[in-house]
Parts: C-alpha cells; structure tokens; sequence
C-alpha cells in the first residue's frame, strides 16, 4: 500500500452513537465527506473504515463509520489523521497541484540560486503561500506568472522570481 494522502483529522465527539467531529484540510472541507472510505492512523499504523453516514452540522463535519457504534468506541479513534488513496483523490488539471505534491521540492530562483525546500502551505485569502526553509524561512506567495514561473515534480523543483536576500 502507497503511502495514504491526509486529507482531516479526528478532532471530536459528536453524541453518544459513535459519531466524530472531523476536520477537513480539503477544499472546500465539505469535500472530506464525499469519501466512502477513510484509512484512520493514530501511531504509525493505518487503519481502513467504511463511512457509514455523514453530515455537515452547523459548521462542524461529522461522520460515523462501520464498527463505531458508542461514544467509548469513537474515542478510541480521537485524534486520528485521516488518509485516503491517492487514487481516491479528484483528478486535477495539468498545471494544477496538490499541496502533498509540492512538500520537499527544492525552491530556486530565476538565477539558480537555491532558497530551500517547501516545508509547509499557508492558505491565505488572497493566495496560497509556500513557507520554504533552509538557513531561514521564507513566505512566497504562489501566484502564478508573478512568483513562481515554474513547478516541475518531474525534477522535484520550483522556480520563483524571489531574490535570495528576501
């Protein structure tokens, strides 16, 4: 089995039927619902669970899943990341990419100088931003045609027009 894609967490109870409150790191987080399936992981190991109902209540996702049926048993699974296949994944567009994807790349600029890795996203309400770290952290903002000029995964690299003293 492939490494899964965290999509949410497990970060409450809901009622005494063996419901969790999950949070969503898809976009839209309503999206996190439209999965049959979730491989929960708390420690190191993976588990598979069919979702057996879902609800967005207020704003608060919910779910309950196959073989969770009191409030002890959801407990259990508290705190839990929320994975799924990556062929569970919506397909995107060519110059489309997933946050997952983009981790780890190296970051350089227009002259070749190198400025990092990306070590996290930042979702703004403007644009995404990438927090790229090595001697120091910097925030560029991923936009397009401005900042970055290039994502190549093929060479695990992203080109940005960022100077190296910035």
């Amino acid at each position: 089995m492939t490494e899964p894609v965290i999509v949410g967490r497990i970060n409450g109870l809901f009622g005494t039927h063996g419901w969790v409150k999950a949070f969503s790191f898809t976009r839209p987080p309503d999206n996190l619902l439209g999965y049959d399936s979730w491989l929960l992981r708390k420690g190191e190991v993976w588990k598979p669970y069919k979702v057996v109902a879902t609800k967005s209540h207020r704003r608060t996702l919910i779910a309950r899943l196959e073989g969770i049926n009191d409030r002890a048993g959801a407990a259990e699974i508290l705190r839990s990341e929320i994975g799924v296949q990556r062929a569970q994944l919506p397909v995107i567009g060519e110059d489309e990419f997933y946050w997952v994807d983009l981790m780890g790349l190296r970051v350089v600029n227009l002259h070749g100088e190198y400025l990092g890795r990306v070590t996290g996203l930042l979702e703004t309400g403007a644009n995404d931003v990438l927090e790229v770290s090595e001697q120091k952290i910097r925030l560029i903002p991923f936009v397009r045609g401005r900042y970055v000029s290039a994502v190549d995964l093929d060479k695990a690299e992203i080109r940005v027009d960022w100077d190296v003293e910035d």
